[in-house]
């Protein structure tokens, strides 16, 4: 595959990616309010770990080295243990549109760690284009009222910082080991330690849950923690961690759109100019040069 194509490729998954991970947040709000915190967060890493242990078997993968183990805490860390436990318990007091202001910080997050991770070296141009997009999504969390923090949003500021290293580590990490491989061993890694606390919180309570939130929940352990990082990693590992976290813009607005569809959270016109903002730097951003340490800069 040519560079070209290949870095295409992995915009068009890092764009799967995003789209699945939209649906976390409004499925995350749905299952917590009857499964609790414990259950949804850490619960969807033990389900998602059976599906995961099926695909290891069956294609016999050989187990990381113990240098690759070593960032797959790292992953485990942020993208199974962190991200999931702190955007759950943000969800049980905040409406999903107010998350997915805070969360639209992410790439930001991503890049800033990708520089010492993956030795990349994003552009004036690339810097200028996430400020742009930045700034939008701040302007529009104190324009709803966003501006005092509670302890949800500090969740959810943690969130962002604890998975933008996640995603920086896994995408670096991803070109060695495989992109699918990296969410899976990391769930693999994580689920031991996770049956005790999620088992000592099960109820007989959440057999009376409606199909909705169980649908949620599935989805969470399937898709949100298992499927979309396939398509995640592969995206940063084809296309490059700094570049394909632009994308990550169009998250909190999707998020928005679906929590309309299925929650009735209300959208506004101003949200609507905000998204063609942040859309708008998601462009600049995508075709800014991106370079490795002691390296020329790539070309567009």
């Amino acid at each position: 595959m040519q560079r070209e194509t290949r870095e295409k490729f992995g915009l068009l998954l890092g764009l799967v990616g995003v789209i699945c991970f939209s649906l976390t947040l409004p499925s995350t709000s749905i299952a917590v309010e009857y499964f609790g915190t414990t259950v949804v967060g850490l619960g969807r890493t033990v389900v998602a770990a059976f599906l995961v242990a099926v695909v290891l078997i069956v294609r016999k993968e050989k187990l990381p080295s113990p240098r690759q183990f070593k960032s797959l805490l790292v992953v485990a860390f942020g993208a199974v243990l962190g991200f999931p436990l702190l955007t759950t318990r943000a969800m049980e007091s905040l409406p999903v549109s107010h998350g997915a202001v805070e969360l639209a910080l992410l790439p930001l997050a991503t890049a800033g760690f990708a520089i010492f991770r993956a030795g990349e070296v994003p552009s004036l141009k690339f810097w200028i284009s996430s400020i742009i997009g930045s700034l939008a999504v701040i302007v529009y969390a104190l324009h709803l009222g966003f501006g005092q923090l509670q302890f949800a949003d500090l969740a959810l500021l943690a969130a962002v910082i604890i998975l933008g290293l996640s995603y920086a580590e896994g995408g670096k990490l991803a070109k060695e080991l495989g992109s699918w491989q990296v969410i899976a061993w990391a769930i693999m890694i994580g689920a031991p330690f996770f049956i005790i606390p999620v088992g000592v919180n099960l109820t007989t309570e959440i057999l009376d849950a409606p199909l909705q939130a169980w649908i949620s929940f599935i989805y969470l352990a399937v898709v949100s923690q298992f499927l979309a990082y396939v398509a995640w990693y592969s995206g940063m590992a084809m296309g490059g961690i700094a570049r394909v976290s632009q994308i990550q813009y169009l998250q909190p607005f999707l998020m928005i759109l679906f929590a309309t569809v299925f929650l009735d959270e209300s959208i506004t016109f101003f949200t609507l100019i905000i998204a063609v903002i942040v859309v708008f730097s998601v462009i600049l951003g995508k075709n800014a040069p991106v370079s490795k340490q002691g390296s020329v800069s790539e070309k567009n």
